[in-house]
């Protein structure tokens, strides 16, 4: 029998403003307006058989909260690499902020529950 491939995931959410200067005078997008973002992380692999693990929660915990610290209550325009903070490009940042510390990391989504939006990432290639 081979071992199962099994995909967990881990969801945080935080609150954050931005603005899209891309957009004519007059958008209400381009003024500054905050949202609350919620993320999913997923990971897949080969549970460890001693352990019965792909990864303990508490590292990839760690690590997200590294990043809700870095996006909570903050303005997305002015964190590195965010200047123009669509969906699309937070769901990239965050899995470029991710991937050196969890090995197996699948996908990213970044959801905005309010509005019925969501963008998900599995990478590069």
């Amino acid at each position: 029998m081979t071992a199962p491939t099994v995909e967990l995931s881990l969801a945080f959410g935080f609150d954050a403003a931005h603005r899209f200067e891309c957009f004519p005078d007059g958008h209400p997008n381009r003024r500054m307006h905050g949202h609350s973002f919620q993320v999913e992380v997923a990971v897949r692999g080969t549970p460890d058989p001693a352990t019965g693990f792909v990864m303990e929660f508490s590292r990839l915990e760690a690590a997200c909260g590294d990043l809700r610290s870095a996006l909570d209550h903050h303005v997305l325009n002015e964190i590195d690499g965010l200047e123009q903070p669509s969906l699309e490009r937070l769901s990239v940042w965050i899995w470029d902020q991710l991937a050196g510390r969890i090995a197996r990391l699948t996908q990213v989504t970044v959801r905005r529950d309010s509005r019925g939006q969501s963008c998900s990432y599995r990478g590069p290639g």
